[in-house]
């Protein structure tokens, strides 16, 4: 037997110097995907898989057998330690081919595991017992680093509604700073488990879990964590805002209401820490701006007077994508209000870089732009200004950009008031009008 093992690795390694491709043996390989198994699992029909491929075949809402085709008796999967036994032997004699050991897989967790720990967790977020609730958060994100499929399943049997109620619980009478370690590793267990809208659409009722998150002292506490968490707690705390704000406009309204929130939110955009960070402000501010309500319009004039308006002119200078679509979206919305037009019509950088975002970012960085352009236009109180902003326009090209984005096509209400903005352009355009050809290279008609 030792002669046999010895011949086999000479013969191996004389393959190795002959640069010959390494075989993996057929009864190592997933009859799914064709690579390598890692976690060999069973199945009644007696064949083995990957058990990623197979959870994978049978959410697809298959019920046989792939390799036999008949109906499984049952979906239960027997891990076939035998054979993973083997694998790993085989990895391990065959390491000089770059071949790593497959590490030993952990169970997956079960419905009824997670379904027993979360009655648990319920019943010590009643009785107030923050170090019981800790332990068994942190072993929910045991879980859920473990595999996806543990996440899964955690999500499955409602895990984001008693998430939800213990941050609420534990978030009151302004307790932040005793329980701020409690409350800080379940809105990094939440992370994973938006967005709500997902959770909706695959069956799962969501409303407890956002009455909760959105409540006034879950608000003020996820305020806080902005204003006195490290990195991670401001990133979490800022995609809870985010899914919050985004699900349903009530929740803007109320976290509007909330003391220093408007400023803790501009500060996170002018002192920048982390560039998901100041995409997500912007995001949130978007949606505090956008409400109908009168605490909208209170909300805009205090931003403005921090000097919103000039930071996000800045900021959408040199931007990437997304961030600059959000910032102009929001300067947009501040254009509704006379202080927000006050301001703009006195930035020097307000028209040169409107109109140029416009045809250079995208479709919706385009309409806000031409938005914003419409409603500086139509200052009605304020000709004077009105004037001095239309011929400032004009010299950076705006008439041509706006024929152009006309002639390539764009949405009905931007087209309104491109045609708009022409019209009263057009009788001073021969005396004010300069065109820069680099804003129109590569752009293409739409015949």
């Amino acid at each position: 037997m030792v002669f046999s093992w010895v011949r086999k690795k000479a013969a191996d390694q004389e393959k190795l110097k002959k640069g010959e491709e390494l075989v993996i043996p057929n009864q190592f390989v997933c009859p799914i995907s064709l690579d390598l198994m890692k976690d060999p699992v069973s199945l009644s029909s007696g064949i083995t898989y990957d058990r990623e491929s197979i959870e994978s075949w049978l959410e697809g809402g298959n019920f046989t057998c792939p390799v036999t085709n008949q109906v499984l008796r049952s979906f239960d999967q027997i891990p076939n330690h035998s054979l993973r036994k083997m694998i790993q032997d085989w990895g391990v004699a065959n390491r000089n081919y770059g071949v790593e050991r497959i590490p030993t897989p952990r169970v997956p967790v079960s419905g009824i595991q997670v379904s027993e720990l979360l009655f648990i967790l319920e019943d010590s977020v009643r009785s107030l017992n923050g170090r019981r609730c800790l332990e068994l958060v942190q072993k929910v994100k045991k879980w859920g680093s473990e595999s996806e499929r543990n996440r899964l399943c955690v999500v499955a049997n409602g895990a984001i509604t008693v998430f939800s109620a213990a941050f609420d619980a534990f978030a009151r009478d302004n307790s932040f700073e005793t329980n701020a370690n409690l409350l800080e590793e379940i809105l990094s267990n939440m992370n994973w488990m938006f967005p709500l809208s997902q959770l909706h659409s695959l069956g799962h009722h969501t409303e407890a879990a956002q009455a909760r998150l959105g409540s006034q002292d879950s608000l003020r506490c996820l305020v806080w964590l902005l204003k006195c968490g490290d990195l991670s707690a401001k990133k979490d705390s800022m995609i809870a805002l985010k899914e919050l704000v985004s699900s349903d406009q009530k929740h803007a309204e109320a976290l509007a209401a909330i003391e220093e929130a408007s400023e803790v939110l501009f500060r996170l955009v002018k002192e920048p820490i982390c560039p998901a960070i100041t995409r997500s402000s912007l995001m949130v501010i978007f949606h505090l701006v956008s409400s109908p309500s009168s605490t909208s319009m209170a909300i805009k004039s205090e931003l403005v007077k921090m000097g919103l308006v000039s930071l996000l002119l800045e900021l959408t200078v040199d931007s990437e994508r997304s961030t600059s679509e959000t910032a102009l979206g929001v300067f947009d919305m501040l254009c509704d209000c006379e202080e927000g037009k006050e301001e703009a019509y006195r930035n020097a950088l307000t028209f040169p870089v409107l109109v140029k975002k416009i045809l250079r970012v995208s479709e919706l960085a385009t309409q806000f732009s031409v938005s914003a352009i419409w409603k500086l236009g139509r200052h009605e109180n304020e000709r004077e200004k009105v004037n001095i902003f239309l011929a400032e326009a004009l010299q950076v090209g705006i008439f041509q950009k706006l024929v152009l984005l006309l002639q390539l096509g764009c949405g009905s209400v931007t087209k309104e008031k491109a045609t708009e903005l022409l019209k009263t352009m057009n009788p001073c355009r021969p005396e004010l009008e300069c065109v820069d050809s680099v804003d129109f290279k590569n752009l293409k008609r739409s015949f």
